[in-house]
């Protein structure tokens, strides 16, 4: 018993040092190493949009003819009221004269006929005429009056007819493509319009994100206006700043999304109506969180955990608990210091206490050590 009892102390005090002697002599690991670090951290939602101009006309013809000239040209930018196009005047400018002519003999044959009925006031009191005709008289100053009045309104309907003959822009912008040429018959009941002028100053990107986050942006909203990022459709050169506008009133089930427009001051034009966008809005800044790399987490059978390296160049498995991540970091609420050294790259070939060596990263991470 008492041999058995000496075997039972010696081996595991003498497989210590054997265990040490293995671990000296293991060749270190190479890893690339950040330092736990705390910052202020913008959280971000990114969903993918379309941009759409501010403001698209189609410029059509609101009356009928034969479009004689077009006076833009194609891609220009124009002002508010400035000429587009001209259709064939002629019969319309002789409808407004004949209005006008109109008007002008009625009023001629009112003149009349107030003076016939002053005159028949005059006989009247003096007993020369008869109430009927009086009467009369009166009811024939009446029509004339009111004929006098649909003149008027002849002459508006046709002044404004002869104006549609020449068009304008209803706003700023920039025109399209020419999609009619001159020589040809437009119709105001035509649904293809002689060009599309687009207002892209400002613009505005239409975007989705998932219905999860409906709550987060609304208390967002409640706190003040929210920054909107747009970037190009790599994800990489960012495009223009502006601020969200409005979310949908009802999301889509199909889906589960949330549609959300934002506008942009797009003072220089890149964004262009009908390009796709990364739209990413800034939903919050963390201030001064405890952040690694997002590389660094680990997921094992108990979780989540991350690879640190001690003082003495060891490798030691640490579980964790994170929060937010924005972009390529990502917040550590429990689990890790300040200063802590985390493993990057290189964490496959790890285990506890197995030496490291410290290699420069193969892309440049924010913390990162020498």
């Amino acid at each position: 018993m008492a041999v058995i009892g000496a075997a039972y102390w010696y081996w595991p005090h003498a497989a210590e040092p054997a265990r040490a002697a293995r671990s000296a002599t293991r060749p270190a690991v190479p890893v690339s190493v950040a330092l736990a670090s705390r910052q202020d951290l913008p959280i971000y939602l990114t969903g993918i949009g379309t941009v759409q101009a501010s403001f698209t006309v189609k410029i059509i013809a609101q009356v009928d003819g034969k479009l004689q000239e077009v006076m833009f040209t194609e891609g220009q930018r124009v002002k508010k009221g400035d000429v587009l196009a001209k259709l064939d005047p002629r019969l319309f400018q002789a409808a407004f004269d004949q209005a006008k002519a109109k008007k002008a003999q009625n009023i001629a044959l009112l003149i009349a006929a107030e003076k016939d009925l002053a005159r028949s006031k005059t006989l009247a009191q003096r007993d020369y005429a008869s109430q009927q005709s009086l009467d009369l008289q009166q009811s024939k100053v009446d029509q004339l009056k009111a004929a006098v009045a649909a003149d008027e309104a002849a002459i508006e309907t046709a002044q404004t007819q002869l104006e549609y003959t020449t068009v304008t822009a209803p706003s700023d912008g920039r025109i399209g493509i020419r999609l009619v040429d001159p020589g040809n018959l437009v119709r105001a009941t035509d649904t293809s319009a002689i060009a599309t002028l687009m207002l892209t100053q400002p613009a505005a990107v239409l975007f989705t994100l998932p219905s999860r986050a409906l709550g987060e942006l609304r208390e967002a909203m409640a706190r003040g206006p929210i920054e909107v990022l747009a970037f190009d459709q790599n994800n990489r050169r960012s495009l223009a700043t502006g601020k969200l506008l409005l979310i949908d009133n009802a999301v889509d089930q199909a889906t589960s999304t949330i549609r959300l427009k934002a506008m942009f001051p797009n003072e220089d034009e890149r964004l262009w109506p009908g390009d796709f966008v990364n739209a990413r809005l800034l939903l919050e800044t963390q201030a001064n969180v405890l952040v690694v790399p997002s590389s660094a987490v680990q997921r094992g059978p108990r979780g989540l955990f991350a690879w640190t390296v001690t003082a003495s160049n060891t490798a030691e498995p640490r579980d964790i608990t994170t929060g937010a991540t924005a972009g390529d970091l990502t917040v550590i609420t429990t689990g890790m210091r300040e200063g802590d050294r985390v493993v990057t790259e290189g964490q496959y070939k790890l285990a506890r206490d197995v030496p490291v060596s410290i290699t420069p990263p193969r892309s440049a991470e924010v913390g990162s050590t020498p």
